[in-house]
């Protein structure tokens, strides 16, 4: 649609890999349910965006050195349908709801739901996760989860509607790592690229064993018949077909800040972080690039 979108970056706490881990299908649905509740209830609220909002969830399990990292992708049209679905309301263009909101709101439904799976005996318990069997353990364990912070994490805007799609295609329907991360594979080892987001996201290389990688790799692979992706609010499958044209009717009526094609040929590059479109500053020859290629190696060697 011919508006901002925006995406959301709902996080657990590492405390709860371990369960998780065992209970896939369980949790996994639950975190796609407790981020999509808390998304549509403080969007609905009059003191936010007072709207009826649309958003897909994409999961990934993963980090960028394979470990479990589970967390869930929102991108959502900024705005939604009034409470009587006469007008689209339309978010601020920099800014869709309060992060902290949505953190305090997520945790809380995460640990009702986790609470309610335990006393519907939903979860299984194994190996460390194995004590929490116990109602008292796993009472108090639930109480160190609201002594934690969760994280929901908002990125920059897309650069609009074509860099949503350009995002999707990339990032929907791979699993834990992209080929071209991988630097070398021989009959023993295999050396990928990832980024150190603690330091700045400087670029690093991982060699693991042939059994660790496929080791890593393959518990990313989901619950058989388990949907990566899933659709709420005026997207999802049982309103879609009525709401969607709706949308579109009524954002028709309403004056929009629609983002501006680029229209210079800086176009074809796209800036990795809000996939808006860079602008060429210069141009380098090929000694210029040369050079810049023998420092950086240098710099690489020395450090």
């Amino acid at each position: 649609m011919p508006v901002n979108y925006f995406h959301l970056v709902f996080s657990v706490p590492h405390l709860l890999v371990p369960l998780i881990w065992q209970n896939k299908k369980v949790l996994f649905t639950l975190l796609f349910e407790a981020s999509a509740a808390t998304l549509l209830e403080v969007a609905a609220d009059a003191k936010h965006l007072g709207a009826q909002i649309g958003f897909l969830s994409v999961l990934h399990t993963w980090g960028q050195t394979l470990q479990p990292h589970p967390h869930v992708h929102c991108v959502v049209p900024g705005g939604g349908l009034s409470p009587g679905h006469e007008r689209w309301i339309s978010s601020r263009s920099h800014f869709f709801l309060p992060v902290k909101v949505l953190s305090r709101v997520f945790r809380g439904k995460f640990v009702a739901g986790l609470q309610r799976a335990f006393r519907g005996k939903q979860l299984a318990f194994h190996g460390e996760c194995l004590p929490l069997a116990n109602e008292k353990a796993f009472a108090e364990f639930s109480r160190t989860l609201f002594r934690q912070d969760w994280v929901v994490y908002a990125k920059p805007p897309f650069g609009g509607p074509k860099h949503v799609l350009q995002y999707l295609a990339r990032y929907t329907h791979r699993v834990a790592i992209s080929n071209h991360r991988i630097l070398m594979v021989n009959d023993s080892q295999v050396t990928f690229r990832w980024k150190d987001y603690a330091h700045h996201s400087k670029q690093r290389t991982m060699t693991l064993s042939c059994e660790e990688f496929l080791r890593r790799f393959l518990q990313h692979v989901l619950p058989q018949g388990f949907p990566r992706i899933r659709y709420f609010g005026f997207l999802a499958n049982r309103q879609r077909r009525e709401l969607l044209p709706l949308c579109r009717n009524l954002l028709a009526r309403t004056p929009q800040e629609t983002p501006q094609a680029p229209t210079s040929e800086s176009a074809i590059w796209e800036c990795p972080n809000c996939h808006g479109p860079m602008r060429v500053v210069e141009r380098l020859t090929a000694v210029q690039l040369l050079y810049a290629a023998e420092r950086q190696v240098c710099i690489v060697d020395t450090s």
